[in-house]
């Protein structure tokens, strides 16, 4: 189920090629620093953890989890810049709400990379680190929702599954990015050299590619659907009651936990999980994470396209089903030392493929679920509280789990669990949703 129009569906409102394939790159690249940022905390998570949680006599599984804490936290925030910035955007526009975000965005990721060490100013690093990881959280909540609204508003009738797909493929080529960032900088530099300020230098990128994108936004329209349902002042604005809002983003974010646990637990926590476990080198663990992530990459694209044929249901349903019922079987197979190189690869492709096949339908599927003058505040909503819960937690919740049971199979159980729980949750969709006009 999704919820019910209020009052008269309208015509659908088209926007012309050139403007829409503007929208899209316009709406993609602010998630691609977003996540490239984001790949990159994860991907350096042991080296911010002695650096910045781990004083002297500390313990480094003690430093890791307060790593990931700070992790969650900014997480944790995403809610409220979703709702915030949605509100924003839902009144004023998607164009201006998305040029203040990634305004945002750009300047607290930078200032990661240029921000004194506990060595330096003692214990206001760890404090410094997290205020910027929140503001990080505030700008990322408002991302989502902004994007995905102007790609699917803007997409030719037939394509909003292709269309929102590029939201989540711009996740895919962020966490690529990150994870290349990394490994060519643990490739081209000393270990000492990577601990003592080659970690900064994938931050300070983020100064370059930020402004790339404020050029970018910039230049956007705003969207027809969003100048049609509410710049006309003429006329009152119809907003659905908060209730039945309410009921729409709590069934958006179970639709959603499966691919926010999975692909956090596979894409992004595995580095560290494949290090602390499995005694995995930092290059093996980063080799694993891009087979993960390229599998995710290669999949994103054609499910969202097919589900503009086939419907997101069953789209979504097949990569949820997949990842309950193989998640533990991959993870052994990765986990056996005498288990081939190209087995364990093949493995980690496939967990991340199974990740694709929710998040390629999955921006489109919630823009559907909401009408315009709700949508920016709705789908972000439902994606960050999604995320905040399911994804923010992830390194937190199986470092420690692990540690205190020493259950090697902890991120199976996690990613397994979760898509159950989203098997339930989108077998409520409508076979035919993909074929309405947004309302």
């Amino acid at each position: 189920m999704t919820t019910p129009a209020t009052g008269p569906v309208p015509p659908p409102v088209t926007a012309r090629p050139a403007r829409s394939r503007r929208a899209l790159v316009a709406g993609s690249v602010g998630n691609f620093i977003e996540w490239y940022e984001f790949g990159v905390y994860g991907y350096f998570a042991t080296v911010i953890a002695a650096h910045f949680f781990t004083p002297e006599g500390g313990s480094e599984v003690e430093g890791l989890v307060k790593t990931y804490a700070s992790f969650a936290l900014a997480f944790f925030f995403r809610p409220v810049g979703a709702a915030l910035f949605g509100r924003l955007g839902d009144r004023i526009g998607r164009r201006p709400t998305l040029i203040l975000v990634i305004c945002l965005m750009t300047a607290a990721t930078t200032l990661i990379g240029a921000l004194p060490t506990y060595a330096s100013i003692g214990a206001a690093a760890p404090w410094l680190l997290t205020l910027l990881r929140i503001l990080q959280g505030l700008s990322a909540g408002g991302e989502f929702g902004g994007a995905v609204s102007v790609m699917t508003e803007f997409a030719p009738p037939g394509r909003r599954g292709l269309y929102g797909a590029w939201q989540s493929f711009t996740v895919a080529l962020g966490l690529l990015a990150g994870a290349g960032a990394a490994a060519l900088l643990a490739t081209v530099l000393t270990t000492s050299q990577l601990n003592g300020w080659g970690w900064r230098v994938p931050f300070l990128l983020t100064l370059p590619l930020g402004l790339v994108a404020l050029w970018l936004r910039l230049r956007l329209d705003e969207t027809p659907a969003f100048a049609s349902a509410v710049v006309d002042k003429s006329a009152p604005v119809r907003r659905p009651p908060a209730g039945e809002t309410v009921r729409a983003v709590a069934l958006g974010a179970g639709r959603l936990m499966g691919w926010s646990a999975a692909g956090y637990t596979f894409l992004v926590v595995l580095p560290s999980y494949l290090q602390s476990t499995l005694n995995a080198t930092f290059q093996q663990a980063l080799v694993a994470t891009a087979l993960a992530n390229l599998g995710f990459a290669a999949s994103i694209l054609p499910a969202g396209a097919v589900s503009d044929r086939i419907g997101r249901r069953a789209v979504m349903l097949t990569g949820a089903l997949l990842v309950a019922l193989l998640a533990l079987p991959l993870l052994n197979l990765v986990q056996d030392p005498g288990t081939p190189a190209y087995a364990k690869g093949a493995a980690l492709f496939g967990a991340g493929a199974a990740v694709g096949l929710m998040a390629g339908p999955g921006p489109a599927m919630l823009a559907e679920m909401f009408p315009t003058t709700v949508r920016y505040t709705g789908l972000g909503l439902a994606y960050a509280l999604s995320n905040a819960v399911f994804s923010g937690c992830a390194g937190l919740i199986i470092t420690q789990v692990v540690e205190r049971t020493g259950n090697a199979d902890i991120p199976a159980y996690y990613a397994a669990s979760a898509c159950a729980v989203s098997v339930a949750a989108l077998l409520t969709l409508r076979a035919d949703d993909h074929h309405r006009a947004l309302r």
